[in-house]
Formats: C-alpha cells, structure tokens, sequence
C-alpha cells in the first residue's frame, strides 16, 4: 500500500517519517470551517474527516492519512492566529493556566476510513507581555493552533505540565497512527 501524507506540516511530515513510514505528501484544498454547535472534543476528528473527503477518490493500493490540531480554553477553540495582535491575544489567554490539544487524525483507503481523536492537556508558567512578544517574533507561530509549538521556546521555557502525548501536543498522535496502520494491516 502507498502512504499518502495530506499536510504541509514540516512537524508531521518529520514524525512520519521517524515513525519508519515511507509516504508521499499531497495537497487538499479544503475551506476549514468548524459548524458553530460542534462539541470542541469532536472538531479536530471533524476537520481531518472533512480533509479526507475533500481528497480524490482513492486508488485501491493508496491510504490517505489527515490530521487536525485545535486548542481549546474556557469552551473557546484557538485556531492559528490571523496576525500578530490575534497570536498575542491568545497566549496572553493561556498564560499560567491549563489548555487542552485535540488532535484528530483520519486514516481513509478506496474501501473504509477510521477517524480517531486524542487529547492532551497542557499547563503553561505565567507569560510576561516581553517573553510573548519574544517568541512571536522569534518564532512566527502563525501556522499553529493556538499559537505557540510546544517543540520550540515556549513549550522548553514555559510548559509547566503535560498530560497526554507530547506528540499529540506537536500535530500528530504517532501511537494511534501506528496502531491504526499496523492493526490494520494497511501498510
């Protein structure tokens, strides 16, 4: 079977590959729009199904593997920032509190598909108004929900706690995906 990858993620496309899958990356163009009365535990699982539908049909011998990330705080879904006041708006919100991170993941071949969700929740010390300028523009954080990787500055500096899949956290639950696949006898 070929592995399909349908993200631009660099932080995806790194832990495929270290997973020991080899695949190739698509593109989907799909407009990301969470319906407002969806349960934030099912909006990461609900865009990558959307992905995954988005895709052309599939070959008998390709599996299409998508994925989502949302943060969430006081019931409200972070998505990425749409510019820098909106990025420091948002960490100024997670700042010395608890936040969770979904990830959902969708695994669709020619015949069936399998959606799964994992959580993790996420403690971060108080940020200063200087150390959140800092890493925004050391770090550009435009591309991540909730606007911030826990892989880079803030997650070594300010993460506190983590409960969950630090892999979760980063894109990409690597042990469901593992499980999937290999349970599946898919790849």
């Amino acid at each position: 079977m070929k592995l399909l990858l349908a993200s631009q993620s660099p932080r995806r496309k790194e832990l495929l590959s270290s997973l020991g899958f080899e695949f190739e990356v698509v593109k989907i163009d799909c407009e990301e729009i969470i319906p407002e009365n969806i349960k934030i535990q099912k909006a990461a699982a609900y865009l990558s199904d959307l992905k995954a539908d988005a895709f052309r049909r599939l070959e008998e011998d390709e599996v299409l593997l998508t994925a989502d990330t949302v943060v969430a705080i006081d019931n409200q879904i972070l998505g990425k920032p749409k510019d820098e006041a909106d990025a420091f708006k948002m960490l100024q919100n997670l700042s010395g509190r608890t936040h969770q991170v979904y990830t959902g993941i969708t695994i669709k071949t020619a015949r069936k598909s399998i959606t799964e969700t994992d959580v993790a929740d996420v403690t971060l010390d108080k940020l200063s108004d200087e150390e959140i300028n800092y890493y925004i523009q050391n770090y550009k954080p435009f591309d991540k929900a909730g606007s911030y990787g826990v892989q880079e500055w803030l997650g070594m500096a300010k993460i506190t706690s983590l409960t969950g899949s630090y892999y979760t956290i980063m894109g990409l639950p690597t042990h469901l995906v593992y499980k999937i696949l290999k349970e599946s006898s898919l790849i």
